[in-house]
């Protein structure tokens, strides 16, 4: 028997599908209740690293994201200037074992797609414009409440719904995301035949300028500067803006920077960081993900770390027969402390850019989290 029998999770993204999917194999019966009206994500790439691709074999969805990504092994290093020159070539280490690639891109959407219907596929019933107002606590589990109406009682709420969690604040708990200091501009583009992998330059007019493979057509780039009010700017400003930037760097950006038009999917968002200290729980109602802790994408792990929280919470709710203070003892002591050091080095990456410290050492704080990653979470 399962430690529940019945779930609501708040949210529709990779963290909610990565709890949902098993529960709902278990035989659990799983409401997701998602404020926009359909699915989506924002219209740009994800980078995947080989511990997220790990968490997808074990939802079942491993082949299908493989068909539709761009496995690659290693990273490229390139400087600023009209030749790009390649500083180095560094190997990746296989964070999710001998079975999977050391990385992945995808167009974001695409993973969304894929996990959504492998949740529905195994009945999870998805509530499409519906706004989480109320959790409640009660002796025999927790009442939910969409839209100002009570929908009934669970034995436990997920909140999986994002950095600006409605159920992280209605369940008392007060920390936000804050900035770092850092924006980034992401598009979406036609692949570049000589990209095969991701490559970053590090100087010149912003602070990382990369571009990671997403499928034999596609791929996506991005911009990391100081953070500015460029939320409100228009398609063709946005597009105008990446490709001055651009002309810095040479390589296949002289092929990227033709393919930034006012049709081009752009986002612009600002970094930001923050974890939870203590419990990530309130009673019967839970926060994970990019609810619980967020980082800036400087080591591409936030995706992985939502995944992880997923599927290890519903393996221990498949694998005990309460929710008691014993199952959420085990379940921080796998997540809260792997989530920090995520987190916490991801942080300390985008500082040392911000300070210009030029003696960091980046390389060993990179390998370091990788191997953490590379251990089962």
């Amino acid at each position: 028997m399962t430690a529940v029998q019945k779930v609501a999770i708040a949210g529709c993204g990779v963290a909610s599908m990565s709890v949902a999917i098993p529960l709902a194999e278990a035989g659990v019966s799983v409401d997701v209740y998602e404020l926009k009206s359909e699915v989506s994500a924002l219209g740009s790439g994800i980078t995947l690293q080989g511990n997220a691709l790990r968490a997808l074999g074990a939802l079942g969805v491993w082949d299908e994201v493989r068909a539709n990504g761009y496995p690659f092994e290693g990273l490229t290093l390139r400087a600023p200037g009209p030749d790009a020159a390649v500083i180095a070539e560094l190997p990746e280490a296989r964070t999710g074992g001998p079975d999977f690639p050391a990385g992945m891109g995808m167009y974001r959407p695409d993973l969304a797609r894929i996990l959504v219907e492998r949740a529905t596929s195994l009945g999870v019933r998805i509530h499409f414009g519906s706004k989480v107002t109320g959790v409640h606590e009660t002796a025999t589990g927790v009442t939910l409440d969409v839209g100002g109406v009570p929908v009934g009682e669970f034995d436990l709420v997920v909140g999986a719904d994002g950095l600006h969690s409605t159920v992280r604040e209605l369940i008392g708990i007060e920390e936000q995301p804050e900035s770092t200091g850092m924006g980034i501009w992401r598009a979406f583009v036609p692949r570049e035949p000589e990209v095969t992998q991701t490559q970053l330059y590090y100087g010149g007019p912003v602070y990382i300028a990369g571009y990671t493979p997403t499928g034999d057509d596609s791929m996506y780039v991005i911009l990391v500067e100081d953070a500015q009010d460029r939320f409100s700017v228009e398609p063709a400003e946005a597009a105008e803006i990446m490709r001055e930037i651009t002309r810095a760097y040479g390589g296949p950006w002289n092929g990227i920077r033709e393919n930034l038009t006012a049709d081009t999917r752009i986002n612009y968002t600002w970094f930001t960081a923050h974890t939870i200290e203590g419990a990530w729980n309130r009673g019967r109602a839970v926060v994970i993900g990019d609810a619980a802790h967020s980082c800036p994408p400087t080591i591409a792990q936030g995706a992985a770390q939502a995944l992880e929280d997923g599927v290890v919470l519903a393996e221990l709710l498949v694998a005990r027969d309460a929710v008691d203070d014993d199952l959420w003892a085990a379940f921080h002591e796998r997540r809260a402390d792997r989530a920090r050091a995520v987190v916490e080095a991801s942080v300390q990456l985008g500082k040392w850019q911000l300070e210009h410290n030029r003696e960091a050492d980046a390389p060993g704080l990179i390998f370091g989290i990788a191997q953490k990653m590379a251990e089962p979470a």
